[in-house]
């Protein structure tokens, strides 16, 4: 017999490795994941779409790597059962987006719950010194086939502690780039207290952004004085997050947020020398509509009103 090479012998290792593993996590055991109606590649889809508000489908399929075929048969089979809703992009009619309803979002909330419920169980057979062990056999595995991970990267409501994080990072990032001076926090901080204080949940939101874990952004979404208006509000990326698009995701989760909301236009004030941000505004179509110069947070500076519109002002 022919000595067998390393290519040969791994091929029966991960296939070993898959029998042994689908069989402990049940995959054969029940008639949907999880003992739900879903299959595996629903579920996965469902998880998908749940860490998002709204998902453009072409990424979704390039993400999961499924065909364009299979992943439509799938949102439709969902739609059938009021788990999800599709529409134009509101900028460019070419990309479909994808949304799930309450019944969806449901539907994906018990699909986790009992992913966690389930490895927990098989987790809690194995000793407590044991689990570093695996977890470092998990990241090798996991980088060798994908390489180096890229630092994960999400959007999520406000926790306890995130306002005084928004105030401090505001604060210390603003100082050392711009040079403002304790007046600008303690703005910021006016408006963090307003926020955390009567803010209305169904018309008004904030949003952290995370890096590993770790808050690295930040932006609100307000009501303005003037009626059916929307103000955007403390927009932040941390230096060493930057180059990430974070800033978009930020700015086009609050766009998202204020349309949905049905606010008729979203508008913001900002400094002109606060580039990048003023060419995030720029591309998600925000227009400059007024300068005035300002002598604010120890620096003369020029404030700048943008405005965007979300829908047309209805005609009597």
């Amino acid at each position: 017999m022919e000595p067998r090479d390393d290519l040969d012998l791994a091929v029966d290792e991960v296939r070993d490795f898959n029998r042994m593993y689908t069989r402990l996590i049940g995959v054969l055991d029940y008639p949907g994941q999880l003992n739900t109606p879903y299959t595996l590649g629903e579920a996965r889809i469902l998880y998908e779409l749940a860490q998002r508000e709204r998902t453009h489908v072409s990424a979704l399929r390039e993400h999961l790597g499924v065909t364009a075929a299979h992943l439509s048969r799938t949102l439709s089979r969902f739609e059938e059962r009021g788990l999800v809703t599709r529409e134009r992009h509101h900028r460019d009619a070419r990309f479909q987006e994808v949304l799930l309803t309450t019944e969806g979002r449901a539907a994906a909330e018990d699909l986790d719950r009992r992913s966690r419920e389930a490895v927990t169980g098989l987790l809690a057979k194995v000793p407590r010194n044991e689990l570093g062990r695996l977890r470092e056999a998990l990241a090798t595995a996991r980088g060798v086939f994908t390489g180096p991970a890229e630092p994960e990267v999400r959007l999520r409501g406000l926790e306890p502690g995130d306002l005084g994080w928004i105030v401090q990072r505001h604060g210390a990032v603003y100082a050392r780039e711009f040079g403002w001076n304790a007046e600008f926090e303690a703005l910021v901080a006016r408006i963090v207290g307003e926020f955390g204080a009567s803010h209305d949940p169904a018309r008004e939101r904030a949003w952290i952004a995370e890096l590993d874990g770790r808050p690295v952004g930040s932006v609100m979404c307000v009501r303005d004085e003037r009626p059916d208006t929307a103000r955007l509000r403390l927009l932040l990326v941390e230096p060493e997050a930057r180059g990430r698009r974070l800033g978009e995701r930020l700015v086009g989760t609050c766009i998202d947020f204020a349309r949905e909301a049905g606010y008729r236009e979203l508008v913001l004030w900002t400094n002109d020398v606060l580039t990048s941000a003023r060419r995030i505004y720029e591309r998600a179509g925000f227009e400059l509509i007024a300068e005035k110069r300002h002598g604010g947070y120890g620096s003369p500076l020029v404030g700048q009103d943008w405005r965007l519109a979300l829908r047309e002002a209805a005609r009597g």
